[in-house]
């Protein structure tokens, strides 16, 4: 709706007076000239084709070297190898210096010296023979990138710097026989946490904090198993429902619960991180090699599992009862509770097998109460999420019984029938009430 259109009908109807008429042009044209020239939509992309460019700009370089590379001198290589880094260190210099308030100069620099430390930590290494994997490549590079984060204030370089840290704990934390620098992971991920609270008290509803919200608690999920070195898979689980608990009650806290959902990478993450668990742990190979091990209290007192888990339930507990205290038992989730209710059966599960009929109903009571959300809240999405549980839950007990393909197919087409007349039903009550 255009004010100048509309302001002329609105004074022939006598709804506002001439001088009335006057205050609102002088109100839209001051508000009009205060606006900067480029909109915040250009003013985004800006800064992301600032970014992108940075780094067609970083590989053009380094594929330019690499063509005659062989035919340097060692001096030259050297030479080459720190070329970007000075580039890198001079455009970040003038934009601290020169263009300090500009997103788009002090993103793009950033992430041009980000990777010109890559390039001259491979290059260097290259020249003169350094022995090392890929792992210590990716060490020393997050270790030389994270003060940049802080000295530029740039949100790209954190994000890299993040995502460097998640890959190194992902290829160290999951071998077979990992190695004590696996633990590098832990202050690396500690030393980048301030700025990202700085960049949610700064920006709370921004994209660079969404992502965060995605990068932190993904890389946290990832990196539990760095903790959990040499020690017996039925235990971890404990640990791992813990975390995926833990992280959907964070995504429920204040800080996090008016965020939009893309935006909730804690409440996400936990949750999808709990059904996957509870639905892997839905067959009873699980149970039936936690029967066949015989634990005993001493022997689970033993190993550094039971004590990293014993702090994540310490943890999930001051959270659940903070939740309890804001707020009624009716407004609880589903999951919050189910580590709760995990423990319990685990517990089950080291003297019988009915374990495995227990997690399938957590499972089930998950999707029925998600869809009784999703009506109370009259939120198709959550709804169809809990529907969605159920059939999937469903599936997996088809292919592991032997029911004949018939009565599979029977129940399928029912199963259908249930979305298609839940979601009619919602649709007909949002169009009533709407």
């Amino acid at each position: 709706m255009s004010i100048n259109k509309d302001i002329p009908e609105l004074l022939n109807a006598g709804v506002i007076s001439e001088q009335t008429a006057d205050k609102i042009r002088g109100y839209y044209k001051g508000k009009d000239v205060a606006q900067p020239k480029t909109s915040a939509l250009n003013y985004r992309l800006m800064v992301v084709f600032g970014i992108l460019g940075a780094i067609l700009i970083g590989l053009g370089i380094i594929l330019i070297i690499a063509h005659n590379w062989d035919e340097l001198s060692r001096g030259t290589k050297t030479c080459l190898a720190f070329l970007p880094l000075l580039a890198g260190q001079g455009l970040c210099l003038y934009t601290l210096l020169k263009k300090e308030n500009s997103m788009a100069w002090v993103e793009s620099s950033s992430t041009f010296l980000f990777f010109a430390v890559g390039a001259c930590i491979a290059l260097v290494s290259q020249v003169y023979n350094i022995s090392g994997d890929g792992t210590s490549f990716i060490l020393a590079w997050v270790l030389l990138c994270l003060p940049i984060m802080y000295v530029m204030k740039s949100s790209t370089a954190s994000l890299l710097c993040l995502i460097g840290i998640t890959y190194f704990v992902s290829i160290t934390g999951y071998k077979k026989s990992p190695d004590l620098k696996t633990y590098f992971f832990w202050p690396l991920l500690f030393a980048a946490i301030p700025y990202y609270y700085m960049l949610y008290k700064r920006s709370p509803f921004g994209n660079f904090t969404g992502l965060h919200n995605w990068f932190v608690p993904l890389s946290l999920f990832l990196g539990l198993n760095s903790l959990l070195l040499n020690n017996s898979d039925n235990i971890i689980a404990i640990a791992y429902v813990g975390i995926a608990g833990l992280l959907y009650m964070i995504g429920n806290t204040p800080a996090f619960k008016d965020l939009k959902i893309r935006n909730n990478g804690p409440l996400v993450l936990g949750s999808l991180g709990t059904i996957i668990i509870l639905f892997t742990l839905s067959f009873d190979d699980f149970w039936k090699s936690l029967l066949r091990n015989n634990y005993e209290l001493n022997e689970l007192m033993s190993e550094q599992t039971f004590y990293i888990t014993i702090i994540i339930g310490i943890l999930y507990l001051a959270l659940f009862i903070y939740q309890i205290r804001k707020r009624s038992l009716k407004e609880m989730h589903a999951i919050e509770p189910i580590f709760l209710f995990f423990i319990i059966i685990f517990i089950i599960g080291l003297y019988s097998n009915v374990s495995v009929i227990l997690i399938n109903i957590l499972i089930l009571f998950i999707g029925v109460m998600t869809v009784r959300e999703g009506a109370q809240k009259d939120h198709l999405g959550i709804l169809n999420y809990g529907l969605f549980l159920i059939c999937v839950l469903i599936s997996c007990r088809f292919f592991d019984t032997d029911i004949s393909f018939v009565l599979r197919g029977v129940l399928f087409v029912l199963i259908g029938l249930g979305f298609l007349l839940t979601n009619y039903w919602m649709v007909k009550i949002k169009r009533k009430n709407g």
